[in-house]
């Protein structure tokens, strides 16, 4: 038998080298386009029979202000943002309504920003109409839209970019309370500062491109099968969460019950800007949110980041949110 000799064996490899079309090859390789963009964003999952699709509208970032939570100083804010691992000194706020799909009834309760958002935002936030084409939801097939109070990032989405109804063939809810209030002109004549009269004219300019075509609720009382409003007041004057309930299974959805979680599940006695009672709007939040840790009752957070479905837990300062672990399957 021959033997082999380390000579022999370089010799041998080095001939193999130079043959291989793989080693011949480059050693580097031009590298694949980067995408820029997300997958649409949207998730399924089951309560009872009732089939919940999230639609995220994406979300808005914005240097964090002294005044944004009103009674607590800025740099509190600051550490409770980094310590959920949050940049500081910025706010990104994100905005996920539902479709509730009860199968007797196509329902979706509030609508984002907007479509004439998604270019005015640079594509960041406006995303709803299109994540919602993307989920396989017709809007024109939707019966009933449900408005949860008349801020901005809720009814925008009612219109198209060119002041058109979005959902044509659909019923339009609003909560009593909250209409009575923002369509009252002496309550619109007696606001003192910019950002609430802006509030009173942006609802008027939507509703009034709706014909004012409306049809007001009441809370307590079931709106579609198994959806029943609930008064939440303090954020706005009529101010409404939703519970939807199919067999034994639950989900609140909350609105502005809170703003985002990390802030104010946690911090409860904190009070955003946004907030037109901000007692009342405190008392609210304890009160629902004690509710949730009691019933141990799934939460469908606005302003959570999405899917923004979670459990919550008490805490020392407050409330902690326990997100809903991703399921592949419905």
């Amino acid at each position: 038998m021959p033997q082999l000799t380390r000579r022999a064996v370089v010799a041998g490899a080095t001939a193999a080298a130079a043959l291989s079309p793989v080693m011949s090859l480059p050693s580097a390789r031009a590298a694949a386009p980067l995408s820029g963009k997300q997958a649409p964003g949207f998730y399924r999952y089951k309560v009872g029979s009732h089939e919940i699709t999230v639609v995220t509208d994406g979300s808005s970032t914005f240097p964090l202000s002294d005044t944004f939570v009103t009674n607590t100083k800025k740099d509190e804010v600051n550490a409770a943002l980094a310590a959920a691992h949050l940049q500081k000194d910025q706010m990104t706020i994100p905005y996920s309504p539902v479709v509730v799909n009860t199968g007797a009834k196509l329902v979706a309760i509030d609508t984002g920003t907007g479509e004439a958002n998604f270019e005015r935002s640079k594509g960041t936030a406006g995303q709803y109409h299109s994540n919602l084409r993307a989920s396989g939801i017709d809007r024109n097939v939707v019966d009933i839209v449900l408005i949860s109070h008349f801020h901005a990032d809720h009814i925008n989405g009612l219109l198209t970019p060119d002041n058109k109804p979005a959902f044509a063939n659909a019923e339009i809810l609003v909560p009593a309370g909250e209409w009575k209030y923002f369509m009252d002109d002496g309550e619109m004549n007696r606001q003192t500062t910019e950002r609430m009269k802006g509030v009173f004219s942006n609802a008027r300019r939507v509703f009034d491109a709706l014909g004012r075509k409306v049809t007001p609720y009441e809370a307590g009382k079931e709106v579609a099968p198994g959806i029943t409003p609930v008064a939440t007041n303090g954020h706005t004057p009529g101010h409404v969460s939703h519970l939807v309930t199919s067999g034994a299974s639950k989900v609140y959805v909350q609105a502005d019950v809170t703003n985002t979680p990390m802030l104010f599940a946690r911090n409860p006695g904190w009070h955003i800007f946004f907030d037109q009672d901000p007692n009342m709007a405190e008392a609210t939040r304890r009160k629902v949110y004690d509710m949730l840790v009691a019933e141990k009752m799934l939460v469908q957070g606005f302003h959570y980041p999405f899917p923004a479905l979670a459990y919550v837990e008490k805490s020392v300062s407050g409330y902690r949110e326990i997100p809903v672990p991703w399921n592949p399957v419905i």
